[in-house]
């Protein structure tokens, strides 16, 4: 009832001091092509090729005929619910994912945590763009080195294409490796020999680290150097670059389906991807792989949505743009499914095998069954182009998109020192990330590439969405971000979005991170087990995202003053420079202030009714 709210005005003005001067402006996107194009391009990354449908090859094979159906549920439930919040909440504030949650100061440090999250991921992700440069040089060589056995890295039981196993037991052969005998989890194909005798030079295990591999100290140079140069204007430069990075995996996408599609059993593939097996759903690491598979593809709580958004104009829809982006991205992730299962098909069909032998996932299946099927088709050099021509695009894309909330959030955190000098800091980061990343250049590079990526988001993603919803939804107060987004746009959020962000997102991403601390396994890649102490160093690297949340929730509580109830109580209202972007907004804006029982704020928070 209206008689029950009470509305204040807020100081929208604080944090300007009389001598001080005006901060440089933000830049902002050029227009609305560029904008969605932005968001499409970030959303569409690696994560939709390599990671679909599962990271973890063990689980590959198991999530056959059961994945689409929990991945169409978690994107409608819970990702486009919460890409429509992190839009609305970068557009209205006009602030990077760094100093966004002002608007609850005793969990600010979740902002820290999305930064630190995703700096960490765009550092180490950088590897995988320089690996698909490395093959895309090599595509143009006359003779592909992944197509023949007459090369001095491969071994005596080296073959061009496998051939018909009736037991995948038979593909385990041991190999006299750096003087070590060493177990190998794969099939001794030339693309297989190729990927670790000649471009990783993988030694025996991460004990065994080795020395840089000079051609990938190259690549990852070029990876990063590609990267900056994409934001060295922020989305002024940004803005231009997606035209093309956005636009041309699609038709690339699309070609490499309709090939893929003719080719002689691939249409058995897609059978097995498209014919569910409803048994397999009561089984809760398939809704936990599909829950992943959402996040790191979609892209909420990483904190780039929220960034991208915020250099938007006020008054965008973000209904529209939510909706548009996750439909493009949902459609973009099916696509790459029946891509996937139609080259698995045509193997499978040529080397007289089933697709469950056939089954990668991660690098496996870029770099080893991909680049073996290419050599089986019709002008081989041809199709490997236009693959990693691809494959660069859609990394380059979510790549820029990362960074630039990382710098962004720098730049926003010292406006007054940083904005005006962002170039210095890209260059700084560029420094920092190419340098640090030289670890992954040596012949253990890729064992801790897997490490890092097997531990780094997996505790942190889910405990971040957990706590933006319960900001959002309860602390924060649904009702009262609704009308925010309704002076903004013009319409509130709808019920349904409202439930999930206060209901249903926050349980089933709860239910998620305890699922995954319960079935937690140290990694494994190809036969290779970790030894016991990386279980510890993995645990780290899982929790080093995770601290500032922590420590700025107690740092908060500690500042404030009196009991610990009334310390809560201060520490959860929003900060002085909280409020609308837009100018005129924000001398004219007023903060909903509830003021009913505790049931009835429930019920306002979800319907939206007094």
């Amino acid at each position: 009832m209206a008689a029950e709210v009470e509305e204040v005005q807020l100081d929208l003005i604080s944090g300007k001091k009389g001598g001080d001067k005006e901060l440089p402006r933000r830049e902002v996107w050029k227009n609305k092509v560029e904008y969605s194009l932005g968001l499409i391009g970030y959303s569409i990354g690696l994560g939709s090729v390599w990671r679909f449908p599962c990271y973890k090859q063990a689980l590959f094979v198991y999530l056959i005929g059961a994945f689409l159906i929990p991945f169409f549920t978690f994107t409608l439930l819970c990702g486009f619910p919460m890409y429509y919040m992190e839009l609305c909440l970068g557009q209205f504030s006009g602030k990077s994912a760094l100093v966004s949650w002002s608007l609850c100061p005793l969990l600010e440090g979740v902002g820290y945590s999305m930064v630190l999250m995703t700096a960490i991921c765009s550092w180490y992700y950088g590897l995988i763009v320089a690996w698909v440069l490395l093959y895309l040089g090599y595509s143009f060589y006359p003779t592909h080195p992944w197509a023949s056995c007459d090369n001095d890295w491969n071994t005596d039981e080296c073959v061009v294409l496998r051939s018909g196993v009736s037991n995948k037991s038979q593909w385990n052969t041991s190999f006299s490796y750096n003087t070590s005998e060493v177990k190998l989890d794969f099939y001794p194909t030339a693309a297989t020999e190729f990927w670790r005798y000649k471009l990783l030079n993988a030694s025996s295990g991460i004990d065994v680290l080795g020395v840089p591999q000079w051609h990938i100290v190259l690549a990852l140079f070029f990876s990063y150097f590609t990267m900056f140069l994409c934001i060295v204007k922020g989305v002024t430069s940004s803005g231009k670059v997606v035209y093309v990075t956005a636009t041309v995996p699609f038709i690339l996408l699309l070609v490499i389906l309709v090939r893929s599609l003719c080719l002689e059993g691939s249409l058995h593939g897609v059978q097995l991807y498209l014919t569910p097996d409803f048994s397999r759903l009561l089984h809760i690491q398939v809704w936990l792989e599909a829950a992943l598979q959402v996040f790191y593809s979609l892209g909420p709580a990483w904190g780039a949505i929220i960034t991208m958004a915020s250099f938007h104009k006020f008054n965008g829809n973000c209904l529209r743009d939510a909706m548009v982006t996750v439909a493009v991205d949902t459609l973009s992730n099916f696509l790459c499914g029946l891509v996937v299962f139609s080259v698995l098909g045509f193997l499978a069909h040529e080397a007289n095998v089933s697709i469950q032998q056939l089954a990668e996932s991660g690098p496996g299946l870029v770099f080893l069954v991909y680049p073996e099927a290419l050599t089986r088709l019709p002008a081989p050099h041809l199709w490997a182009v236009l693959f990693f021509v691809m494959l660069f695009t859609v990394g380059l894309d979510s790549q820029f998109g990362m960074l630039d909330a990382v710098v962004s959030g720098l730049t926003d955190k010292f406006p007054k020192t940083l904005r005006k000098r962002k170039t210095y800091v890209l260059i700084a980061v560029f420094f920092l990330f190419f340098l640090t990343s030289i670890i992954f250049s040596t012949q253990a590079g890729v064992y801790i590439f897997q490490l890092i990526d097997w531990y780094e988001s997996t505790f942190c993603l889910f405990m971040v969405a957990t706590l933006e919803c319960i900001i959002i939804g309860w602390i924060y107060g649904a009702e009262r971000f609704s009308r925010d987004v309704e002076m903004m746009t013009g319409s509130p959020i709808p019920v349904f979005i409202r439930v999930s962000l206060c209901i249903v997102t926050p349980s089933a991403m709860l239910v998620a991170f305890i699922a995954v601390l319960v079935n937690f396994d140290r990694p494994v890649y190809k036969g290779y087990r970790y030894p016991d102490y990386i279980g510890v160093i993995g645990i780290l690297i899982g929790i080093v995202s995770i601290v500032p949340t922590p420590v700025i929730f107690l740092w908060q509580l500690t500042s404030q003053q009196g009991a610990l109830s009334q310390r809560l109580r201060s520490a959860m209202m929003s900060s002085s420079d909280w409020g609308p972007s837009n100018e005129h907004a924000r001398h004219t804006y007023t903060a909903y202030k509830y003021n009913q029982s505790f049931w009835r704020r429930i019920k306002v928070n979800i319907t939206g009714h007094s």
